[in-house]
């Protein structure tokens, strides 16, 4: 069984289809699918997902970095009463982080908001998934305050260098998490993870709706093509895509606190 741990399944672009793109995924060999929130919409949503499908989507709850706003001590106090009142569900914090792509406007608040969401991860004993766009600097910042503390996590999408790769392996109980790109003919994570990254330290995600792997490029990514990724992954390591999704499954659920399932993989 394969796992992505990270689908915004949630998203209108499923709206229409949602049960076939599950159906899809199982089919490809894909058993759980985790579904990070970005607001307090989402969260409600993804709680409410899950439930119609428990055992196979699984809830996470916060605030993404691009969602903090003006108002975002309101809403993050909502998603936190939110976060109490389903403990016994939800499996992550997150989607959090920073990102400083695009703008810069809300910076201390996309600080704030983000350090009050680690201090979460360290009072509930529930990972981080965390997003972070040209601001490795100021989170690794910020989370080395909380290292000895904190149970864990994802730094999801990774795309970085040996450098970036070493820095964040060094903390102890985080995964990188990683997704269509490494399929991409222009990227250089199948030389880079190899070389610096122990398979053990990996989890696969897709970020569907979004950076669909090869072959499926230009159209809407789903949980189903984590797959590709696997398979490309194996190829990377010179090793079985059984042993990849035999050890990457076991990554995510040593992770989330997940009983483990037999590991397999569709070609």
């Amino acid at each position: 069984m394969l796992i992505d741990t990270h689908t915004h399944l949630d998203g209108e672009e499923f709206r229409d289809d949602l049960e076939e793109v599950v159906g899809r995924a199982r089919e490809a060999g894909v058993g759980r699918m985790f579904l990070p929130a970005i607001d307090l919409a989402s969260s409600e949503k993804v709680l409410q997902l899950s439930r119609l499908h428990r055992g196979v989507l699984y809830p996470m709850l916060g605030l993404h970095p691009e969602e903090v706003k003006s108002d975002w001590r309101e809403t993050l106090a909502s998603i936190r009463r939110l976060l109490l009142d389903n403990l016994d569900d939800v499996i992550a914090i997150g989607e959090v982080g920073l990102d400083y792509y695009w703008s810069r406007d809300f910076e201390s608040e996309q600080l704030e908001a983000f350090e009050e969401q680690v201090r979460w991860s360290v009072e509930t004993r529930l990972p981080l998934m965390i997003h972070c766009r040209k601001a490795q600097n100021e989170m690794v910042r910020l989370l080395r305050k909380y290292e000895s503390d904190l149970p864990g996590g994802v730094f999801h999408c990774f795309t970085g260098n040996r450098f970036e790769a070493e820095e964040l392996l060094s903390f102890e109980r985080f995964m990188l998490g990683i997704g269509g790109v490494l399929t991409f003919k222009s990227s250089h994570l199948p030389e880079v993870l190899p070389a610096t990254v122990p398979l053990s330290r990996i989890v696969l995600e897709t970020d569907s709706p979004y950076m669909a792997p090869v072959p499926h490029r230009g159209k809407r990514n789903e949980s189903a093509f984590v797959a590709c990724v696997a398979w490309r992954l194996a190829e990377s390591y010179g090793i079985g895509v059984e042993e990849v999704a035999l050890q990457t499954t076991r990554n995510a659920c040593r992770l989330f606190g997940l009983q483990e399932a037999d590991a397999s993989v569709s070609s």
